[in-house]
């Protein structure tokens, strides 16, 4: 009898460790996926069983049961994120658990570049890989008020940067995102304006960075720009700046500013019309809010392309018009 028990007891514990070899290697063998890459999705409130059943769902060849199983095993069941995830080929039970654990969810990204306009704003959020459109359609006013700022114009009012999401986010969460970037660092650059600044409100902060930013070729220039446009203003002088001319053109602008066009008025053409225009132009980055609220100190009133990017300043008409003649009509 002793010899049958012991001879019971070592197949069991022969049974054991061979089903304990099979699960160790099972967990290290990659998944078999219907394709290079599948699409997960896990819901907030999704049980650990339903979990395993949604990566049965997405094609992979794997029983349900057996990694519910595995899920309970290993003490992590309970620790599973929702969330948006991208399981790629050679992912295995283990590593699955574990980015499931962690909350590895998708991501892409979106870049919202500096002196971009609203409308290449929406442009870019449209093309966007993964990102529910919930914007489309609505109007930009109907569009602020879904952002909580009914009646606000958009332009200017998004930070430019790189937006990482998760796959199924929303572009209103992101515009969302954005927005409050932007209002944070607006104040922040409100808060630190020089004392003699001819700017009455941070909104006007934030639409001579517009200005600031669409004018800038090189980065060395950004304050001395911003010195102009405040000399300018304390001075009473119009702005003059073709940017928001262009702006206001709209979709109108194919590429050339002729004459005709600076002479047409518009709310934004600062030539015809006195003192900041009524929005932003653009979004401006930090470096341009600074220089909006912290110009150089100079007394330049003009400037001019030189051609390679920087510009030539001048605080009289007569230097100025000689900087036009040789940046601009002698051809260099």
């Amino acid at each position: 009898m002793r010899r049958f028990f012991l001879t019971l007891f070592l197949l069991a514990a022969f049974i054991v460790l061979g089903a304990g070899a099979a699960g160790l290697w099972w967990l290290q063998q990659p998944l078999e996926l219907p394709a290079p890459t599948v699409d997960l999705s896990v819901e907030p409130g999704t049980t650990p069983r339903g979990v395993a059943q949604a990566v049965a769902d997405t094609g992979t060849d794997v029983s349900p049961q057996l990694l519910y199983w595995w899920f309970r095993f290993s003490g992590q069941d309970r620790q599973i994120r929702a969330g948006s995830y991208e399981l790629e080929r050679g992912i295995t039970p283990r590593t699955l658990l574990n980015v499931l654990v962690r909350g590895e969810e998708a991501t892409r990204s979106l870049v919202l570049v500096e002196g971009w306009n609203f409308r290449q704003v929406r442009s870019a959020l449209a093309k966007a890989e993964q990102l529910k459109p919930e914007t489309f359609g609505l109007a930009d006013e109907e569009l602020m008020a879904r952002l909580g700022k009914p009646g606000l114009h958009p332009e200017g009012r998004f930070f430019p940067d790189t937006y990482t999401y998760s796959k199924g986010s929303t572009d209103i969460a992101l515009l969302q995102r954005a927005m409050r970037a932007m209002d944070k660092k607006l104040d922040a650059a409100w808060a630190a304006r020089a004392s003699d600044v001819p700017l009455k409100t941070a909104d006007e902060a934030l639409i001579l960075a517009s200005i600031v930013e669409k004018e800038t070729g090189k980065a060395q220039d950004r304050t001395q720009i911003s010195a102009v446009f405040a000399n300018r203003l304390r001075a009473g002088m119009p702005l003059q700046t073709d940017p928001t001319v262009i702006y206001g053109m709209g979709t109108r602008f194919d590429g050339n500013l002729r004459k005709k066009d600076l002479q047409t008025d518009t709310p934004w053409n600062t030539y015809t019309r006195p003192g900041l225009p009524p929005t932003p132009i653009a979004m401006p980055g930090k470096a341009a809010l600074l220089a909006a609220v912290q110009p150089a100190q100079s007394k330049s009133l003009y400037f001019v392309s030189k051609g390679d990017g920087s510009s030539q300043f001048s605080s009289s008409l007569e230097e100025h018009n000689r900087a036009v003649n040789r940046y601009q009509r002698s051809g260099q």
